[in-house]
């Protein structure tokens, strides 16, 4: 277990807990939330290392690895799923001014987004830690996928594009990653983050239910602010911050669901239309966000 001293984001020490948050995907187990008085990340204190993390994966309710349609939520997730996939490449399309190019999804899961790449014709890696997720995205898709260590391998300047779709927040060698991909991106290229976004209406209304936090596995729960900070603190360059507007709705379902310990799909639809439209006029109280960012000049 690691307890931090000081913030995992930005090493400040004026660090306090907020909240205790309970594992409802696998174990059960209560975990604290702490922020930090700088930069205003929050991070999980007392996190499992990188050895012991796995078994808290280990769940059909974690459908990234699984791609299970078990249960209302996950069926619905998968429903939407395509019109996201779609969104997403457009999303790389446009900010990368590229219709083909070279990608590489971070975390890819069961390779669905890199399927989606690949049939658009760009030339596509991936990089997934579970085994389990890489073989279902072979038999899905005959995709190889690499394991994590395959990225000191890729050459610099290799990447037109780097996807990191809710990858970030579950990485423990943070500030090593950032360095590496900051290299293996080109210098015309950018990189897309997208993290949950602990500031949202949502995420205040539910608190320590809201599934987002979904502690252990996430290490790290940023803030618009804690996230500008971290990127400069990279020298890395914000281009556009873009809301994901579904994200609210599946949020919401689970969020519901933790909280009352039964899907209600019409309060949990009603309240994530309510956080989006708290976050028509300031996109970045949306309940996830994507961060486009480059390399400085």
């Amino acid at each position: 277990m690691t307890g931090y001293q000081a913030c995992p984001l930005c090493g400040n020490p004026s660090i306090q807990k907020v909240l205790t948050a309970k594992d409802f995907s696998v174990s059960g187990e209560l975990f604290e939330i702490w922020q930090c008085e700088n930069c205003t990340g929050r991070f999980t204190q007392n996190i499992p290392d990188k050895e012991t993390i796995s078994r808290y994966y280990l769940s059909d309710n974690y459908i990234s690895h699984s791609d299970a349609s078990k249960g209302l939520v996950n069926r619905l997730y998968l429903a939407v799923r395509k019109h996201t996939l779609s969104s997403k490449r457009k999303l790389v399309e446009r900010h990368t001014g590229l219709k083909k190019g070279s990608l590489l999804d971070m975390g890819c899961g069961t390779g669905a987004f890199l399927n989606e790449m690949n049939v658009g014709g760009w030339e596509i890696s991936g990089i997934e830690p579970d085994s389990g997720a890489r073989h279902k995205a072979s038999e899905l898709y005959g995709l190889r996928i690499d394991t994590p260590d395959r990225l000191t391998q890729y050459a610099e300047y290799s990447f037109d594009a780097i996807t990191l779709w809710h990858v970030l927040e579950h990485v423990h060698e943070l500030h090593h990653l950032i360095t590496r991909l900051k290299k293996l991106v080109r210098n015309t290229g950018m990189i897309f983050i997208a993290v949950p976004n602990y500031t949202a209406y949502d995420a205040q209304l539910y608190r320590e239910y809201w599934a987002a936090y979904d502690v252990p596995r996430h290490l790290y729960h940023f803030s618009p602010t804690a996230m500008k900070r971290f990127l400069d603190e990279h020298d890395l360059v914000l281009h556009k911050i873009k809301p994901m507007w579904f994200d609210s709705f599946y949020i919401g379902m689970l969020s519901e669901k933790y909280k009352t310990g039964r899907t209600n799909l019409v309060r949990a639809s009603w309240r994530g239309l309510v956080s989006n439209f708290n976050a028509l006029q300031q996109n970045e109280r949306c309940s996830s966000l994507v961060y486009i960012v480059r390399k400085k000049d």
